[in-house]
């Protein structure tokens, strides 16, 4: 178990969607108090149903919330930006999980549909996508590979969790407060 002080103080948090990213990164924004930054919130517009935006202003808003702030937890994959966030990272937190369980996590999370739930897009009334669960079942486990080789490159420290299991060990052994 690598302890939370190992992780410094600019934690990426990556993986399929429904992974827990967003929760997990509220819970150590929280308890390490830095700043939460969802790149899903920046990727879309807010008050849509998940349109996304430019991505030159997303890759704008993404290089501008790394330089004005030196401490920070960025959740989110976004692989066109790795590379530059990895770089400044002091460690990266893979939620590398079984897609079976990502794509039911997705549709549970689909049927509570809370408006607070962390990540949301503020305004946004529909949170089912097919687009969405065909990226999680073909695109993301394709991608493994790509993160794998960027994070290489950037020698940033890893931390691999391969089941929601281990992900709730972390949690108990950094003493992290899960939402209800």
């Amino acid at each position: 178990m690598i302890p939370l002080e190992n992780l410094g103080k600019r934690i990426c948090i990556i993986g399929l969607s429904s992974g827990g990213k967003s929760t997990l990164a509220q819970a150590l924004g929280k308890k390490l108090q830095l700043k939460v930054c969802h790149l899903d919130q920046l990727a879309h517009i807010p008050g849509t149903n998940w349109q996304p935006r430019d991505k030159e202003l997303l890759r704008k808003d993404h290089v501008q919330f790394l330089r004005e702030n030196r401490e920070w937890i960025i959740e989110g994959n976004y692989s066109f930006l790795m590379k530059e966030r990895f770089t400044d990272a002091t460690a990266v937190i893979w939620l590398d999980f079984n897609v079976r369980g990502a794509v039911i996590r997705y549709l549970l999370r689909v049927l509570k549909s809370p408006a607070s739930r962390p990540g949301n897009l503020l305004g946004a009334t529909r949170q089912f996508s097919w687009k969405l669960v065909k990226y999680i079942i073909f695109t993301a486990p394709k991608n493994r590979e790509k993160y794998r080789k960027l994070i290489t490159e950037t020698g940033v420290t890893l931390l691999h969790l391969t089941s929601f299991k281990s992900l709730k060990k972390y949690y108990g052994f950094w003493e992290l407060k899960r939402r209800s």
